[in-house]
């Protein structure tokens, strides 16, 4: 029986999210360690060359970015369409990876930064908001009725971003984006990648993901 590909991932992590919500949709079975970041067990060290996660073990090779997980897994069952995407959609999740992540982490960690203004940092990433909202122009999905790879790639981010003053978020007039977070996270799909799972010990096996 060949073993199945192991994935090294924490459940609030938007990166390993994002990797999460495209082994599920792929159906690509894989075994899941869950990490604590703050004390990362050493086998994980071992595997994944950033020491961040998702880092995901195929047998054949190790992939450390999330984004390529995703492509990694698409690529080999793609059932959605989630590939089937206009080019606009790259350049979407290279602003949310880029600009919008800077500005994120600068909002919800200010003290972290040196002189830093979180409110600067917020109205910042508001522009993506603003770009994403466009982009949606009354539809469920930013291109179309169904979702894409960067539907999937995008929504953990904005999530983090919303959460870090809910109140706020939900006074803003971006109701397109919003209701586009609020199907995301009232869907099925995420309820079964955000399931808790427990810390990973050296010697024990993972956990099968996604559950059949």
């Amino acid at each position: 029986m060949t073993a199945r590909p192991v994935l090294w991932s924490f459940r609030r992590c938007p990166y390993a999210m994002r990797a999460r919500l495209a082994l599920a949709s792929a159906g690509q079975q894989v075994e899941l360690r869950e990490v604590v970041l703050r004390d990362k067990p050493q086998a994980f060290l071992d595997t994944s060359p950033s020491a961040t996660v998702p880092c995901i073990d195929t047998g054949d090779s190790v992939i450390d970015e999330s984004l390529d997980i995703m492509i990694w897994a698409l690529e080999r069952n793609d059932p959605e369409g989630l590939a089937d995407m206009q080019k606009e959609g790259q350049a979407l999740i290279q602003f949310c990876d880029g600009p919008f992540k800077t500005a994120l982490d600068r909002y919800k960690y200010p003290t972290r930064y040196e002189g830093v203004d979180p409110t600067l940092s917020r109205d910042e990433a508001m522009r993506f908001v603003e770009r994403l909202e466009a982009q949606l122009g009354g539809a469920a999905w930013l291109f179309g009725a169904r979702p894409r790879l960067a539907d999937l790639a995008i929504l953990p981010f904005i999530r983090q971003f919303a959460h870090v003053d809910l109140a706020w978020w939900q006074a803003q007039p971006f109701t397109g984006v919003q209701g586009w977070l609020a199907r995301f996270k009232a869907s099925e799909r995420f309820a079964a990648i955000m399931r808790k799972y427990p810390q990973w010990q050296p010697g024990e096996a993972g956990q099968p993901f996604p559950e059949s």
